[in-house]
């Protein structure tokens, strides 16, 4: 009997965590169900057309508790062997939602702790102390990488409740293609002979994009800035490029599926084809899938921070290089890859290493053993309102 199991995630902008749930729900050998607790997005269409069904909540806020026996309400309908949750929110509502909908096993991912904030709120007190009350309700905590994974430990969550299971991409999906390339440079309006450095991310202060648009600056005339995603930042990135007299050599694509879903432009595989290099400014990265799903399309990387591939020997992350400083340290390493002249668009090691495939069967041992040690249901007529 095919296990049913209900994922719980806060929003499904296209981000990287939405991203990353979409592509694992093609390869999980189990009967899933998606609800958002907010905002549906962009992956909700693609998950739907994929033929997942997707619940919206329509919660409003983080402290809005009617969404609370909504989806206790929902988890009992559904009769579901398991819930997974995904970003803070979804952890904390859902955990307790699921217990109290009696359910036998409840995983959460951790994809965005960082050592001072976590999905861009700060790590407050409070933060913690919530974050930690509803983690004891949970059977497993999955870190997407070992660094994620210590400070889980160091906030107090038991060493024995963490599996670290790293965030997967589609390799075959991200090969690189120079008839993609060409199309996606035309449709964005690139000169031929652009040397196009890409970052790919959410447009917040976190994952510090002006950096680069710094760095540009100092860049000749035929260097251009191609940033893929959406954010709360994106205004003041902008009045930044305009500010420093770049603002026609940066381009905004907006949030990019990570597959076709049928909206004009190209898709982010596509994006990263029509690179010639990923520079990944942010300092504090839990795992750093932009820099994999680079290293996938053979694209020199610049990076300041990346678990998935700090720990890996040189020889399987050929083409990544980290850089440590501000935008003179960027400008000078785009400048250094620009003279070495163009190398051979073939993904490193490292980039196999990391195959959703791989995550896909992980997670479905984690599904299993929580099953098997699954605490016993809470009552069925528990109060939820």
């Amino acid at each position: 009997m095919t296990m049913k199991a209900l994922h719980i995630i806060t929003g499904l902008g296209a981000g990287g965590a939405e991203q990353q749930l979409r592509l694992l729900l093609r390869h999980l050998s189990a009967d899933c169900e998606v609800v958002a607790l907010t905002n549906p997005g962009t992956v909700a269409d693609g998950l739907i057309a994929d033929g997942v069904r997707v619940h919206h909540l329509g919660m409003n806020g983080n402290r809005d508790l009617t969404a609370l026996p909504r989806l206790v309400r929902l988890i009992r309908a559904g009769g579901y062997d398991l819930v997974h949750t995904h970003l803070y929110r979804a952890c904390v509502y859902g955990r307790f939602a699921a217990r109290l909908a009696g359910v036998r096993a409840v995983v959460a991912t951790e994809h965005s702790l960082g050592d001072s904030q976590m999905e861009g709120r700060k790590l407050t007190a409070g933060v913690r102390a919530l974050y930690l009350a509803s983690e004891r309700l949970g059977s497993a905590t999955v870190a997407v990488s070992p660094a994620v994974a210590d400070r889980l430990r160091r906030w107090g969550v038991p060493s024995p409740r963490i599996e670290v299971i790293p965030n997967g991409i589609d390799v075959d999906r991200f090969r690189f293609d120079p008839a993609r390339r060409h199309r996606a440079r035309r449709l964005l309006g690139l000169p031929e002979d652009a040397f196009v450095v890409g970052g790919i991310g959410r447009l917040c202060a976190a994952k510090r994009f002006d950096v680069l648009i710094q760095a540009i600056t100092r860049l000749p005339d035929d260097h251009w800035l191609l940033l893929v995603g959406g954010g709360p930042q994106e205004s003041a990135l902008r009045r930044t490029a305009h500010e420093a007299g770049v603002a026609d050599r940066v381009l905004f694509t907006g949030e990019r599926p990570y597959v076709p879903d049928g909206s004009p432009g190209p898709d982010l595989p596509s994006l990263t084809s029509a690179m010639d290099l990923l520079a990944s400014p942010c300092p504090e990265e839990s795992f750093g899938l932009a820099v994999v799903e680079a290293l996938a399309s053979g694209l020199p990387v610049l990076y300041a921070s990346s678990p998935a591939i700090e720990d890996l020997p040189p020889q399987a992350t050929a083409g990544a290089r980290r850089v440590r400083g501000g935008p003179e340290a960027y400008a000078r390493a785009v400048a250094g890859v620009r003279a070495t002249g163009p190398r051979p668009r073939t993904a490193p090691e490292a980039a196999h290493r990391y195959h959703i495939t791989r995550s896909a069967a992980r997670l479905m041992d984690v599904y299993a053993t929580a099953l098997s040690c699954s605490l016993p249901r809470s009552p069925q007529g528990a109060s939820t309102s």
